[in-house]
């Protein structure tokens, strides 16, 4: 789980958002999942409060971690993770497809 981490620019590999991109707002590890901008949205009826106007609100909620795949650096397209250790000691995220660092 700790391959995919805030934000990270995904791909939605199934679902009824397949296709679609975005970026995690938030990980959950306890659960195995994550929040992704614009994805898996659903409405919630509100009845409002200190700051905040009654209605229906539409809000992104979690999807499973096994449904997404981080976008590659290099081209754009989703791709597996590694992990490499650099010769300084630090442990780092590799994209598979082209081997580009994805941390920074």
């Amino acid at each position: 789980m700790n391959k995919i981490r805030k934000g990270d620019k995904v791909a939605v590999l199934s679902g009824k958002d397949k296709g679609k991109q975005g970026a995690v707002l938030k990980a959950i590890p306890s659960t195995g999942r994550v929040l992704v901008q614009g994805v898996n949205m659903v409405k919630r009826h509100s009845r409002g409060g200190a700051g905040q106007a009654p209605g229906i609100i539409e809000k992104e909620a979690p999807i499973h971690h096994s449904n997404v795949a981080i976008l590659d650096p290099k081209d754009g397209k989703p791709t597996r993770v590694t992990f490499k250790v650099l010769e300084n000691g630090k442990k780092v995220r590799v994209a598979k497809r082209s081997g580009e660092v994805i941390d920074a």
